[in-house]
């Protein structure tokens, strides 16, 4: 019982530690866009966006526990994704 007990706690520690992180990279990413990088702006906007989502992938997704096959399936569709996305503005 205890060590369920543990689990819980040490999970909720784990997600409201990564909602304060998103809460923060939200905010840089507010601060960022108020300064002029000139052509890093967009890059630097989408660096931060994508830690973003690779914390909630991993964690409220739960693909951080899956299968290593279904984690190459879905890196497969990312990395299809992101060519498709380059391949437009390229």
């Amino acid at each position: 019982m205890t060590a369920k007990k543990n689990q819980k706690v040490s999970q909720s520690v784990i997600y409201v530690l990564v909602w304060i992180t998103l809460v923060s990279l939200t905010a840089l990413t507010v601060v960022v866009a108020n300064f002029d990088l000139k052509d890093f702006t967009l890059f630097v906007a989408l660096l931060i966006a994508a830690i973003k989502s690779g914390f909630v992938i991993n964690i409220f997704m739960h693909i951080k526990y899956e299968d290593p096959l279904f984690k190459a399936f879905f890196s497969d569709g990312c990395v299809y994704f992101i060519s498709r996305i380059c391949n437009y503005y390229i």
